[in-house]
Protein backbone atom coordinates (compact mmCIF):
# COMPACT_ATOMS: atom_id res chain seq x y z
CA UNK A 1 0.00 0.00 0.00
CA UNK A 2 1.46 3.41 -0.94
CA UNK A 3 2.12 6.12 1.62
CA UNK A 4 -0.54 8.29 -0.04
CA UNK A 5 -3.13 5.54 0.32
CA UNK A 6 -2.19 5.02 3.96
CA UNK A 7 -2.64 8.73 4.56
CA UNK A 8 -6.03 8.65 2.90
CA UNK A 9 -7.20 5.76 5.05
CA UNK A 10 -5.91 7.48 8.17
CA UNK A 11 -7.80 10.67 7.34
CA UNK A 12 -10.94 8.71 6.51
CA UNK A 13 -10.70 6.84 9.82
CA UNK A 14 -10.41 10.09 11.72
CA UNK A 15 -13.51 11.42 9.99
CA UNK A 16 -15.43 8.26 10.97
CA UNK A 17 -14.33 8.59 14.58
CA UNK A 18 -15.25 12.26 14.80
CA UNK A 19 -18.56 11.66 13.04
CA UNK A 20 -19.42 8.95 15.59
CA UNK A 21 -18.62 11.29 18.44
CA UNK A 22 -20.75 14.07 16.99
CA UNK A 23 -23.64 11.67 16.40
CA UNK A 24 -23.58 10.68 20.07
CA UNK A 25 -23.68 14.37 20.98
CA UNK A 26 -26.71 14.96 18.76
CA UNK A 27 -28.66 12.18 20.47
CA UNK A 28 -27.96 13.73 23.86
CA UNK A 29 -28.79 17.21 22.65
CA UNK A 30 -32.06 16.09 21.11
CA UNK A 31 -33.09 14.32 24.30
CA UNK A 32 -32.39 17.40 26.40
CA UNK A 33 -34.31 19.55 23.94
CA UNK A 34 -37.49 17.71 24.82
CA UNK A 35 -37.43 19.12 28.36
CA UNK A 36 -37.16 22.56 29.89
CA UNK A 37 -34.38 21.54 32.26
CA UNK A 38 -31.61 23.10 30.19
CA UNK A 39 -32.86 26.03 28.09
CA UNK A 40 -29.58 26.12 26.18
CA UNK A 41 -30.45 22.85 24.45
CA UNK A 42 -32.88 23.07 21.59
CA UNK A 43 -33.51 21.46 18.25
CA UNK A 44 -33.87 24.93 16.74
CA UNK A 45 -31.48 27.91 16.78
CA UNK A 46 -31.23 29.53 20.21
CA UNK A 47 -30.10 33.09 21.03
CA UNK A 48 -27.10 31.94 23.08
CA UNK A 49 -25.94 29.24 20.63
CA UNK A 50 -23.83 30.50 17.75
CA UNK A 51 -24.00 28.41 14.58
CA UNK A 52 -21.15 29.28 12.27
CA UNK A 53 -21.24 28.73 8.52
CA UNK A 54 -19.24 25.65 7.39
CA UNK A 55 -16.87 27.76 5.33
CA UNK A 56 -15.44 29.42 8.45
CA UNK A 57 -13.45 26.25 9.15
CA UNK A 58 -12.71 25.26 5.58
CA UNK A 59 -9.48 23.34 4.93
CA UNK A 60 -6.39 25.45 4.45
CA UNK A 61 -4.38 25.26 1.26
CA UNK A 62 -1.78 23.19 3.08
CA UNK A 63 -4.40 20.71 4.33
CA UNK A 64 -5.96 20.43 0.90
CA UNK A 65 -2.60 19.81 -0.73
CA UNK A 66 -1.94 17.00 1.78
CA UNK A 67 -5.04 15.19 0.54
CA UNK A 68 -4.92 13.31 -2.79
CA UNK A 69 -6.66 15.44 -5.41
CA UNK A 70 -9.29 12.85 -6.25
CA UNK A 71 -10.34 12.69 -2.58
CA UNK A 72 -10.22 16.34 -1.62
CA UNK A 73 -14.00 16.73 -1.68
CA UNK A 74 -14.56 13.59 0.39
CA UNK A 75 -12.24 14.73 3.16
CA UNK A 76 -13.34 18.34 3.40
CA UNK A 77 -15.53 17.48 6.46
CA UNK A 78 -12.56 15.88 8.21
CA UNK A 79 -10.38 18.95 7.88
CA UNK A 80 -13.32 21.11 8.91
CA UNK A 81 -13.72 19.04 12.08
CA UNK A 82 -9.96 19.17 12.71
CA UNK A 83 -9.99 22.96 12.42
CA UNK A 84 -13.09 23.30 14.63
CA UNK A 85 -11.31 21.34 17.38
CA UNK A 86 -8.18 23.48 17.09
CA UNK A 87 -10.03 26.77 16.85
CA UNK A 88 -13.00 26.36 19.16
CA UNK A 89 -12.40 23.59 21.74
CA UNK A 90 -12.44 25.13 25.19
CA UNK A 91 -9.23 23.54 26.55
CA UNK A 92 -6.33 24.64 24.40
CA UNK A 93 -3.86 23.65 23.20
CA UNK A 94 -5.13 20.26 22.07
CA UNK A 95 -2.76 17.29 21.81
CA UNK A 96 -2.30 16.50 18.12
CA UNK A 97 -0.68 13.14 18.93
CA UNK A 98 -3.75 12.02 20.86
CA UNK A 99 -6.00 13.20 18.04
CA UNK A 100 -3.89 11.24 15.56
CA UNK A 101 -4.01 8.11 17.74
CA UNK A 102 -7.76 8.51 18.15
CA UNK A 103 -8.14 8.75 14.38
CA UNK A 104 -6.26 5.51 13.86
CA UNK A 105 -8.24 3.85 16.64
CA UNK A 106 -11.48 4.94 15.00
CA UNK A 107 -10.42 3.52 11.64
CA UNK A 108 -9.73 0.13 13.18
CA UNK A 109 -12.97 0.09 15.16
CA UNK A 110 -14.96 1.03 12.04
CA UNK A 111 -13.99 -2.32 10.47
CA UNK A 112 -16.17 -4.12 13.01
CA UNK A 113 -13.61 -6.83 13.80
CA UNK A 114 -12.81 -7.15 17.50
CA UNK A 115 -9.38 -8.58 16.69
CA UNK A 116 -8.42 -5.59 14.54
CA UNK A 117 -7.44 -2.56 16.57
CA UNK A 118 -4.87 0.13 17.18
CA UNK A 119 -2.12 -0.80 19.62
CA UNK A 120 -0.89 2.41 21.19
CA UNK A 121 2.83 2.52 22.09
CA UNK A 122 2.28 1.22 25.63
CA UNK A 123 0.09 -1.70 24.54
CA UNK A 124 2.41 -2.60 21.65
CA UNK A 125 5.45 -2.66 23.94
CA UNK A 126 3.60 -4.71 26.54
CA UNK A 127 2.32 -7.32 24.09
CA UNK A 128 5.69 -7.63 22.37
CA UNK A 129 7.46 -8.07 25.71
CA UNK A 130 5.02 -10.77 26.81
CA UNK A 131 5.73 -12.88 23.72
CA UNK A 132 9.46 -12.43 24.23
CA UNK A 133 9.15 -14.08 27.64
CA UNK A 134 9.34 -11.10 29.99
CA UNK A 135 7.32 -8.06 30.96
CA UNK A 136 7.02 -5.50 33.75
CA UNK A 137 4.08 -6.00 36.07
CA UNK A 138 2.94 -7.87 39.18
CA UNK A 139 3.44 -11.47 37.99
CA UNK A 140 0.11 -13.27 37.85
CA UNK A 141 -1.82 -15.38 35.39
CA UNK A 142 -5.17 -13.67 34.82
CA UNK A 143 -8.55 -14.29 33.22
CA UNK A 144 -10.01 -11.53 31.02
CA UNK A 145 -13.18 -13.37 29.96
CA UNK A 146 -15.48 -12.21 32.78
CA UNK A 147 -16.79 -8.89 34.04
CA UNK A 148 -13.61 -8.06 35.96
CA UNK A 149 -9.95 -8.91 35.60
CA UNK A 150 -9.58 -12.06 37.71
CA UNK A 151 -6.49 -13.66 39.20
CA UNK A 152 -6.01 -17.27 38.11
CA UNK A 153 -2.73 -17.84 39.89
CA UNK A 154 0.14 -15.64 41.08
CA UNK A 155 3.53 -16.73 39.74
CA UNK A 156 5.83 -18.30 42.29
CA UNK A 157 8.11 -15.68 43.84
CA UNK A 158 6.25 -12.80 42.15
CA UNK A 159 5.14 -9.48 43.69
CA UNK A 160 1.54 -10.69 43.33
CA UNK A 161 2.28 -13.76 45.45
CA UNK A 162 4.22 -11.75 48.03
CA UNK A 163 1.34 -9.28 48.37
CA UNK A 164 -1.14 -12.07 49.06
CA UNK A 165 -3.26 -12.17 45.91
CA UNK A 166 -5.17 -15.44 45.55
CA UNK A 167 -6.84 -17.36 42.72
CA UNK A 168 -10.34 -16.02 42.13
CA UNK A 169 -9.59 -12.48 43.31
CA UNK A 170 -11.46 -9.95 41.14
CA UNK A 171 -9.76 -6.61 40.58
CA UNK A 172 -12.57 -4.08 40.97
CA UNK A 173 -10.45 -0.91 41.20
CA UNK A 174 -6.93 0.14 40.22
CA UNK A 175 -5.26 3.08 41.92
CA UNK A 176 -8.65 4.01 43.31
CA UNK A 177 -10.41 4.06 39.93
CA UNK A 178 -13.49 1.86 39.53
CA UNK A 179 -12.97 -0.81 36.85
CA UNK A 180 -16.65 -1.59 36.25
CA UNK A 181 -16.71 0.64 33.17
CA UNK A 182 -13.49 -0.83 31.73
CA UNK A 183 -13.01 -4.15 29.97
CA UNK A 184 -10.86 -6.74 31.77
CA UNK A 185 -8.24 -6.32 29.02
CA UNK A 186 -8.09 -2.57 29.66
CA UNK A 187 -7.72 -3.32 33.37
CA UNK A 188 -4.87 -5.72 32.61
CA UNK A 189 -3.05 -2.98 30.73
CA UNK A 190 -3.42 -0.68 33.73
CA UNK A 191 -1.89 -3.26 36.06
CA UNK A 192 1.20 -3.42 33.87
CA UNK A 193 3.80 -0.71 34.38
CA UNK A 194 7.49 0.10 34.80
CA UNK A 195 9.58 -1.96 37.19
CA UNK A 196 9.80 -0.32 40.62
CA UNK A 197 6.52 1.59 40.39
CA UNK A 198 3.58 0.87 42.67
CA UNK A 199 0.00 -0.05 41.81
CA UNK A 200 -2.90 -0.22 44.26
CA UNK A 201 -5.39 -3.01 43.56
CA UNK A 202 -8.80 -3.19 45.18
CA UNK A 203 -9.98 -6.79 45.16
CA UNK A 204 -13.28 -8.55 45.72
CA UNK A 205 -12.62 -11.93 47.31
CA UNK A 206 -15.17 -14.65 47.91
CA UNK A 207 -15.92 -14.99 51.60
CA UNK A 208 -14.88 -11.40 52.40
CA UNK A 209 -17.66 -8.93 53.18
CA UNK A 210 -15.55 -5.90 52.21
CA UNK A 211 -13.08 -5.33 49.35
CA UNK A 212 -9.41 -5.85 50.09
CA UNK A 213 -6.66 -3.43 49.08
CA UNK A 214 -3.13 -4.39 48.02
CA UNK A 215 -0.23 -2.07 47.23
CA UNK A 216 2.18 -3.92 44.95
CA UNK A 217 5.54 -2.86 43.58
CA UNK A 218 5.88 -3.91 39.96
CA UNK A 219 8.91 -5.92 38.85
CA UNK A 220 10.49 -7.37 35.74
CA UNK A 221 8.71 -10.69 35.32
CA UNK A 222 10.43 -13.45 33.39
CA UNK A 223 8.09 -16.26 32.45
CA UNK A 224 8.96 -19.55 30.82
CA UNK A 225 6.36 -20.36 28.17
CA UNK A 226 6.79 -24.11 28.76
CA UNK A 227 6.95 -25.97 32.06
CA UNK A 228 6.46 -29.63 32.85
CA UNK A 229 7.04 -32.57 35.11
CA UNK A 230 6.53 -36.30 35.43
CA UNK A 231 3.31 -37.34 37.14
CA UNK A 232 2.42 -40.70 38.65
CA UNK A 233 1.80 -43.68 36.35
CA UNK A 234 4.58 -42.58 33.96
CA UNK A 235 2.65 -39.60 32.61
CA UNK A 236 4.51 -36.58 31.26
CA UNK A 237 2.76 -33.26 31.93
CA UNK A 238 3.61 -30.22 29.75
CA UNK A 239 2.09 -26.77 30.29
CA UNK A 240 2.38 -24.36 27.33
CA UNK A 241 1.14 -20.89 28.34
CA UNK A 242 1.91 -18.96 25.12
CA UNK A 243 3.43 -19.31 21.65
CA UNK A 244 6.26 -16.81 21.77
CA UNK A 245 9.88 -16.36 20.73
CA UNK A 246 11.26 -19.04 23.05
CA UNK A 247 8.42 -21.59 23.08
CA UNK A 248 9.81 -24.01 20.49
CA UNK A 249 13.23 -24.18 22.13
CA UNK A 250 11.73 -24.54 25.61
CA UNK A 251 9.32 -27.26 24.45
CA UNK A 252 12.09 -29.30 22.82
CA UNK A 253 14.24 -29.02 25.92
CA UNK A 254 11.37 -30.08 28.16
CA UNK A 255 10.47 -33.00 25.88
CA UNK A 256 14.08 -34.19 25.89
CA UNK A 257 14.06 -34.07 29.69
CA UNK A 258 10.76 -35.90 30.12
CA UNK A 259 11.15 -38.44 27.32
CA UNK A 260 14.41 -39.56 28.92
CA UNK A 261 12.20 -40.84 31.77
CA UNK A 262 10.22 -43.09 29.40
CA UNK A 263 6.68 -41.75 29.80
CA UNK A 264 3.78 -43.83 28.53
CA UNK A 265 1.68 -40.80 27.56
CA UNK A 266 1.61 -37.00 27.54
CA UNK A 267 -0.80 -34.38 28.86
CA UNK A 268 -0.50 -31.01 27.11
CA UNK A 269 -2.06 -28.17 29.10
CA UNK A 270 -3.24 -25.28 26.88
CA UNK A 271 -5.64 -23.72 29.37
CA UNK A 272 -5.56 -19.93 29.47
CA UNK A 273 -3.11 -19.93 26.57
CA UNK A 274 -4.06 -16.89 24.44
CA UNK A 275 -1.96 -17.94 21.44
CA UNK A 276 0.94 -16.16 19.79
CA UNK A 277 3.01 -16.63 16.66
CA UNK A 278 1.71 -18.75 13.77
CA UNK A 279 5.08 -20.31 12.97
CA UNK A 280 5.53 -21.28 16.63
CA UNK A 281 2.25 -23.20 16.60
CA UNK A 282 3.42 -25.11 13.50
CA UNK A 283 6.72 -25.96 15.19
CA UNK A 284 4.91 -27.13 18.33
CA UNK A 285 2.50 -29.35 16.39
CA UNK A 286 5.43 -30.84 14.47
CA UNK A 287 6.73 -32.33 17.71
CA UNK A 288 3.58 -34.46 17.99
CA UNK A 289 2.51 -35.05 14.36
CA UNK A 290 4.96 -36.83 12.07
CA UNK A 291 3.65 -35.63 8.68
CA UNK A 292 0.83 -33.93 6.79
CA UNK A 293 -0.91 -30.57 6.86
CA UNK A 294 -1.14 -29.06 10.33
CA UNK A 295 -2.65 -25.67 9.47
CA UNK A 296 -4.58 -23.93 6.68
CA UNK A 297 -4.57 -20.16 6.38
CA UNK A 298 -7.43 -18.79 4.25
CA UNK A 299 -7.42 -15.20 2.98
CA UNK A 300 -10.29 -12.93 2.06
CA UNK A 301 -9.85 -13.49 -1.67
CA UNK A 302 -10.20 -17.27 -1.23
CA UNK A 303 -6.51 -18.10 -1.61
CA UNK A 304 -4.85 -20.38 0.91
CA UNK A 305 -1.52 -21.17 2.45
CA UNK A 306 -0.95 -24.61 3.94
CA UNK A 307 1.61 -25.54 6.55
CA UNK A 308 2.99 -29.07 6.93
CA UNK A 309 4.61 -30.86 9.83
CA UNK A 310 8.36 -30.40 9.62
CA UNK A 311 9.17 -34.03 10.46
CA UNK A 312 11.51 -35.52 13.06
CA UNK A 313 9.09 -34.78 15.92
CA UNK A 314 10.13 -36.02 19.34
CA UNK A 315 6.76 -37.41 20.49
CA UNK A 316 4.80 -38.56 17.46
CA UNK A 317 3.81 -41.99 18.76
CA UNK A 318 2.78 -41.48 22.41
CA UNK A 319 -0.93 -41.10 23.32
CA UNK A 320 -1.89 -37.52 24.18
CA UNK A 321 -4.62 -35.70 26.08
CA UNK A 322 -4.95 -31.92 25.66
CA UNK A 323 -6.47 -29.64 28.29
CA UNK A 324 -8.43 -26.64 26.98
CA UNK A 325 -10.77 -24.06 28.48
CA UNK A 326 -12.47 -20.74 27.77
CA UNK A 327 -9.06 -19.03 27.84
CA UNK A 328 -7.54 -21.26 25.14
CA UNK A 329 -7.47 -19.15 22.00
CA UNK A 330 -5.91 -18.74 18.58
CA UNK A 331 -2.70 -20.78 18.19
CA UNK A 332 -3.55 -22.95 21.19
CA UNK A 333 -6.87 -23.86 19.56
CA UNK A 334 -5.10 -24.70 16.31
CA UNK A 335 -2.78 -27.09 18.15
CA UNK A 336 -5.66 -28.73 20.01
CA UNK A 337 -7.83 -29.01 16.89
CA UNK A 338 -5.06 -30.40 14.69
CA UNK A 339 -4.12 -33.07 17.23
CA UNK A 340 -7.80 -33.97 17.47
CA UNK A 341 -8.19 -34.08 13.66
CA UNK A 342 -5.35 -36.59 13.34
CA UNK A 343 -6.61 -38.71 16.23
CA UNK A 344 -3.46 -37.84 18.12
CA UNK A 345 -5.26 -36.50 21.15
CA UNK A 346 -8.51 -36.32 23.06
CA UNK A 347 -9.57 -32.96 24.48
CA UNK A 348 -10.59 -32.42 28.10
CA UNK A 349 -12.01 -29.28 29.70
CA UNK A 350 -14.58 -26.77 28.43
CA UNK A 351 -15.33 -24.99 25.15
CA UNK A 352 -12.37 -23.00 23.88
CA UNK A 353 -12.51 -19.27 23.14
CA UNK A 354 -13.04 -19.39 19.36
CA UNK A 355 -10.41 -17.10 17.89
CA UNK A 356 -9.50 -18.60 14.56
CA UNK A 357 -8.12 -15.56 12.80
CA UNK A 358 -4.63 -14.38 11.89
CA UNK A 359 -3.41 -10.91 12.76
CA UNK A 360 -0.33 -8.98 11.72
CA UNK A 361 1.24 -6.39 13.98
CA UNK A 362 2.62 -3.68 11.73
CA UNK A 363 4.65 -1.07 13.64
CA UNK A 364 3.82 2.54 12.83
CA UNK A 365 6.30 5.34 12.24
CA UNK A 366 7.76 7.52 14.99
CA UNK A 367 7.21 4.86 17.68
CA UNK A 368 3.45 5.38 17.57
CA UNK A 369 2.50 1.78 18.30
CA UNK A 370 1.20 -0.68 15.74
CA UNK A 371 -1.78 -1.56 13.60
CA UNK A 372 -3.08 -4.99 14.48
CA UNK A 373 -5.09 -6.20 11.47
CA UNK A 374 -6.88 -9.48 10.76
CA UNK A 375 -5.58 -10.83 7.44
CA UNK A 376 -6.83 -14.42 7.33
CA UNK A 377 -8.80 -17.20 9.00
CA UNK A 378 -7.34 -20.41 10.40
CA UNK A 379 -8.68 -23.86 9.57
CA UNK A 380 -7.68 -27.25 10.92
CA UNK A 381 -6.42 -29.98 8.56
CA UNK A 382 -10.02 -31.21 8.24
CA UNK A 383 -11.03 -27.62 7.41
CA UNK A 384 -12.88 -27.02 10.62
CA UNK A 385 -13.44 -23.33 11.24
CA UNK A 386 -12.53 -21.97 14.65
CA UNK A 387 -13.44 -18.29 14.64
CA UNK A 388 -16.49 -17.57 16.75
CA UNK A 389 -16.97 -21.30 17.35
CA UNK A 390 -14.08 -22.82 19.27
CA UNK A 391 -13.71 -26.49 20.05
CA UNK A 392 -15.94 -28.66 22.18
CA UNK A 393 -13.83 -31.08 24.24
CA UNK A 394 -14.30 -34.82 23.99
CA UNK A 395 -14.74 -34.81 27.78
CA UNK A 396 -16.39 -31.74 29.34
CA UNK A 397 -15.29 -30.90 32.87
CA UNK A 398 -16.05 -27.58 34.59
CA UNK A 399 -13.88 -25.76 37.11
CA UNK A 400 -15.64 -24.04 40.03
CA UNK A 401 -14.52 -21.11 42.17
CA UNK A 402 -14.05 -23.57 45.02
CA UNK A 403 -11.72 -25.61 42.84
CA UNK A 404 -9.53 -22.58 42.17
CA UNK A 405 -9.61 -21.43 45.79
CA UNK A 406 -8.74 -24.86 47.19
CA UNK A 407 -6.14 -25.62 44.52
CA UNK A 408 -8.18 -28.50 43.09
CA UNK A 409 -8.02 -29.47 39.42
CA UNK A 410 -10.79 -31.85 38.33
CA UNK A 411 -9.91 -31.16 34.68
CA UNK A 412 -6.38 -32.47 35.15
CA UNK A 413 -7.75 -35.41 37.14
CA UNK A 414 -10.01 -36.28 34.20
CA UNK A 415 -7.15 -35.87 31.73
CA UNK A 416 -5.11 -38.40 33.70
CA UNK A 417 -8.05 -40.80 33.76
CA UNK A 418 -8.59 -40.50 29.98
CA UNK A 419 -4.88 -40.86 29.22
CA UNK A 420 -4.58 -44.00 31.34
CA UNK A 421 -7.45 -45.43 29.31
CA UNK A 422 -5.65 -44.61 26.05
CA UNK A 423 -2.45 -46.17 27.36
CA UNK A 424 -4.31 -49.36 28.31
CA UNK A 425 -5.61 -49.65 24.72
CA UNK A 426 -2.13 -49.80 23.23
Amino acid sequence: MSNTTKLVFGIFAAFILLTGSFAGGFVTRHALAQSDIFPGFSDSPHPDVEILPPTSNAPSDEQSSATPQELETLFVPFWEAWNIVHNDFVDQPVDDTLLMQGAIRGMMEALGDEQTFYMDPKVFESESSTLSGSYQGIGAQVDTSGDFLTIISPFEGSPAEAAGLRPGDQIIAIDGEDMSTYSPEEARQRVLGPEGTKVVLTVAREGESEPLEFTITRALISVSSVTGEMLENDIAYIDINSFGDNTTRELREKLDELLAQNPKGIIIDLRFNPGGYLITSVEVMSEFVDEGVVLIEQYGDGTRDTYNASGNGRATDLPIVVLINEGSASASEIVAGTLQDYGRAELVGVQSYGKGSVQTWQPLSNDQGAARVTIAKWLTPKERAIDGVGFTPDHTVEMTEDDYTNNLDPQLDKAIEVLLGLIAQQ
